[in-house]
């Protein structure tokens, strides 16, 4: 019986944090130990998430892959960058590769393309504050105001894409 209400309990908890769609996530920061910036080792602050309309990629390095149709198409319509922004988190501790190996990726990815903001997340940040999806690859659009416009985990349908590419048009 305490099992079963300690996994209900854990399950309500988890529900709790997930992020809805027209609501801005709690905040957070992704610093020191748990990772933070790939550019600097600098803080990452969730507060950052406004402004411009935003696109944040959160992926378990495996799974990088997964959402390439997306990506690709996000790429190739050049949008603003004084209204529209990236952000890629990746989550180092869904992997079983060596975190030095994947840093050294990042840095330079980051400088490949340095309008998107890199931030490692070695312990899981997003999957335990957010509730986002763990081993997996999640995207997530943000308004200018910092709240949830659309949110996916796994791979994305073509009805999916064009349902993303849509939002971030008209919010632009």
């Amino acid at each position: 019986m305490k099992i079963k209400t300690i996994l209900l309990a854990s399950l309500l908890s988890m529900s709790l944090s997930a992020l809805t769609v027209g609501e801005t996530p709690k905040h957070l920061l992704i610093e020191g130990d748990n990772g933070g910036l790939v550019a600097d080792n600098g803080t990452w602050d969730s507060n950052t998430i406004k402004d411009k309309t935003l696109v944040l990629f959160y992926v378990d390095p495996d799974e990088k892959e997964l959402n390439d149709e997306f990506s690709q198409r996000l790429k190739a319509k050049k949008f603003d960058r004084s209204k529209f922004g990236s952000i890629a988190i990746v989550n180092l501790a869904a992997t079983w590769k060596p975190n030095f190996a994947i840093e050294s990726i990042l840095k330079s990815k980051q400088e490949e393309f340095p309008h998107t903001i890199y931030v490692k997340d070695k312990n899981r940040v997003l999957v335990k504050e957010w509730g986002l999806a763990d081993d997996n690859s999640d995207i997530l659009i943000f308004s200018k105001e910092g709240k949830v416009l659309f949110h996916k985990d796994g791979k994305m349908s073509e009805e999916e894409i064009l349902t993303a590419l849509k939002i971030i048009e008209d919010t632009l």
